[in-house]
């Protein structure tokens, strides 16, 4: 094989790898909750780097000259991944007390990892062969993850996540009808017509065997969701979002003059505040189904904002499933349909809305920084109450329910007010509590709070109602000592040593509001029936799964990699060794962190993930070919100066250009992004120019250090914010630069 074709089969390989890892993503995020997905494709993708420590170790993986058959089981192994463990009915909450699930488990992983480790092998023997030539390679390599990041959100979008992980394959399928013996052809021929077979059962194939709430008479999968809308009864559907967040769609049949006894009944009214204006403008946040929007028509508002992240469910509504059933309400002449994220949309009005109306909208958006970080957006931090206060009419509302996170939400509503400069926060503030629903709900006003508002906006705060709607802060005597009240009265540092949960005020630096677990509660005993997937109950279950992968990537991949130091040979030097190690460590470091950053200044979706991952991929394959023409200290010198650009400079700048357009601020994010990734694409080639043959050996630590890196840089995120993340990256950047001035690798004698 010459040069040439071995470039391509590297592209080829990386974009079908990195499509697999992102569609995998979405598909277990679907099926099993972010954290748990972001668990076993962590682990899993450890297999890239083991596969390149076989090829180290092993003396028939070494001579392999041909890579048509190892290109074919990868294809292979790709398409049975995801079908073999959603059918292995694997139960995460019952990993604990159950010894099968432990099991289950074990046996995810390897099959997920196998597909890794095949193309680690194919990758490392090329870059091993053909070191000399690693500019183009890791060029290849990094052109060809970019290009797949782009594929796997477009296929997802275009025809269905299930359709997507089939197809995927498709790439490695190419190189391995061309490569391999002729007579062994049959085999990609084969995989190829099982693809193709398999398309019109993908649903059925990429889906765990459950048991559903409801008839589902619509689903449709992307990359942003799994959507299916159950059917309760003729006149009541349901909208579900990866089996964790629900949204009601109404029956309506387009008459809104009807007798107050055929009034839709809505179980948390906004009537009474948005009747207090004469043209009230309200603002939905994560619209859904349209329930909010049919809630503010009826009562009469003037002008509706039904904003939603995701557009397919806004296109059911204005022209799609749910359209005729829902009554058309999204044509509405009042209603202004937006597919935005909702801090990107809130930011661009002052002093706008009566009523800003917000149910049970989750941070839960494994998406949005793929399968390598515990994903959250930022509609609940401080700066986002503080955008809310900002967009409210002189005399308008807040109302924004949530089953878990509400004690936190009052220590940010509060610390968000007075960065606003209210004087007294907390008569702006009402808290109260739905005990049969489940709920809590904050209303925040614009102005202080009237007492007739307190006691009646919503529903009267009475001995009658009190068994289902009951007033938490301001609280009454009987009431006084509860959680909220005391937040409020005494601040949430009063009330943290007896809460199970973290009741610290998040920032956009440090958005992790769903992490309410502490470490005090690790108490297995508790959580030996059922391990929740939330952690409202205080289990830390994000720090608990961060540090089991930590524990296996240290305590068994990491001694695996040091055992070509008892092969004879060509060894690296302890500087070698590390050097690899810091430079994997960094640079997922920085990948997370920055993905993270601007999807907040760019707006949470799907395609937001696919810019700045690309954007970043891409510039670090160009930096990557352009390597050699400078001098080693210069990428180190540009990647911790721009990491402290970022750090000390870029936040102001991002803050200041966020009320821009879209297309501005993916211009902008480009622009803060390409440079830094254009030197990120070269300390790796830096490397192989000293390590030579032995780049197999630093591409498996790489891998390795890889994992650590993107799970290690959310210990100090989650305690200190971002900042902190980009400070560790720094410094592994710092020790790489350091150690790349010894020798890399044993002189041979």
């Amino acid at each position: 094989m010459k040069a040439m074709s071995k470039t391509l089969i590297v592209f080829l390989l990386s974009l079908a790898l990195i499509s697999m890892e992102i569609i995998w993503s979405r598909i277990f995020s679907a099926e099993y909750f972010y954290t748990f997905a972001f668990l076993i494709l962590s682990v899993s993708i450890l297999g890239l780097g083991l596969g390149a420590l076989s090829l180290r170790m092993s003396k028939k993986l070494t001579a392999i000259n041909n890579y048509g058959g190892l290109l074919a089981i990868t294809a292979f192994l790709m398409l049975a991944g995801p079908p073999a463990v959603l059918h292995l009915q694997l139960d995460f909450t019952q990993l604990i007390n159950n010894h099968w699930m432990l099991l289950k488990l074990v046996a995810t992983i390897l099959i997920l990892g196998s597909s890794f480790f095949t193309g680690g092998i194919v990758l490392s023997s090329i870059f091993r062969k053909e070191h000399a030539n690693m500019p183009r390679l890791y060029m290849s390599d990094l052109i060809g993850a970019a290009l797949g990041v782009i594929a796997s959100v477009l296929l997802m979008n275009s025809i269905g996540t299930d359709k997507a992980a089939i197809l995927i394959s498709l790439p490695v399928l190419i190189p391995a009808f061309i490569l391999i013996p002729r007579w062994w052809k049959i085999t990609p021929v084969i995989l190829f017509i099982a693809c193709l077979a398999g398309l019109p059962y993908s649903a059925q194939l990429l889906t765990r065997p459950k048991k559903e709430r409801a008839e589902v008479i619509y689903t449709h999968w992307d990359a942003m969701a799994r959507l299916k809308v159950y059917q309760f009864s003729d006149d009541y559907w349901g909208l579900n979002i990866d089996d964790a967040a629900n949204s009601p769609v109404f029956k309506f049949d387009g008459n809104w003059d009807r007798p107050d006894s055929l009034r839709f009944q809505f179980s948390i009214p906004a009537t009474n505040l948005t009747q207090q204006f004469d043209s009230c403008r309200f603002l939905s946040l994560g619209a859904g189904g349209g329930g909010d929007v049919l809630q503010a028509l009826q009562d009469g508002a003037t002008e509706v904002h039904a904003v939603e992240v995701n557009p397919h469910i806004n296109d059911m509504m204005t022209d799609g499933f749910l359209k005729e059933f829902s009554g058309d309400i999204y044509n509405d002449e009042r209603v202004q349909v937006v597919t935005e994220d909702a801090r990107s949309y809130v930011r661009r009005y002052d002093n706008h809305f009566d009523v800003i109306y917000s149910l049970s909208s989750n941070t839960f958006a494994a998406l949005a920084s793929g399968s390598f970080a515990l994903a959250e957006n930022y509609l609940f931090t401080t700066e986002a109450f503080q955008d809310y206060f900002q967009a409210l009419s002189n005399k308008g509302y807040l109302l924004m329910e949530h089953q878990f996170y509400v004690p936190r939400m009052v220590s940010e509503v509060l610390e968000a007010l007075r960065r606003e400069g209210v004087k007294e926060p907390a008569k702006h503030l009402a808290v109260y509590h739905l005990p049969t629903m489940r709920r809590h709900l904050i209303l925040m006003s614009k102005q202080p709070l009237a007492s007739s508002t307190i006691q009646e906006g919503i529903y009267k705060t009475s001995a009658e109602n009190y068994s289902f709607f009951r007033l938490l802060y301001p609280a009454a005597d009987s009431l006084k000592n509860n959680q909220i009240n005391q937040i409020v009265l005494n601040g949430w540092e009063s009330q943290q040593a007896q809460s199970p949960t973290n009741l610290a005020p998040c920032y956009d630096d440090q958005p992790f509001t769903a992490q309410l677990g502490l470490m005090k509660n690790f108490d297995l005993e508790k959580v030996k029936k059922r391990l929740l997937p939330y952690e409202f109950q205080g289990f830390p279950l994000s720090k608990v799964i961060i540090l089991i992968i930590l524990g296996i990537v240290i305590f068994l991949i990491i001694p695996l990699n040091l055992l070509p130091y008892l092969k004879k040979g060509p060894k690296l030097k302890p500087a070698g060794w590390f050097y690899f190690f810091m430079i994997g460590i960094g640079f997922m470091a920085i990948e997370v962190v920055l993905i993270q950053k601007y999807t907040l200044f760019i707006g949470s979706s799907s395609y937001t993930f696919m810019t700045i991952l690309f954007v970043l991929l891409a510039s670090s394959g160009i930096g990557s070919r352009m390597s050699r023409r400078f001098k080693n200290h210069w990428p180190f010198l540009f990647i911790a100066g721009w990491i402290l650009l970022d750090i000390f400079a870029f936040p102001y700048l991002t803050t200041a250009l966020g009320g821009m357009g879209l297309a501005a601020r993916i211009f902008i994010t480009t622009l803060l992004i390409a440079p830094l990734g254009f030197f990120m694409g070269m300390p790796f080639v830096k490397g192989s120019e000293k390590a030579g043959e032995l780049i197999d050996w630093g591409f498996a630590i790489n891998g390795a250090a890889s994992v650590i890196g993107s799970t290690l840089v959310l210990i100090p995120v989650f305690n200190f914010g971002f900042a902190s993340g980009l400070t560790l990256a720094l410094l592994c950047y710092v020790w790489a630069y350091i150690f790349l001035l010894r020798p890399l690798r044993q002189k041979i004698n």
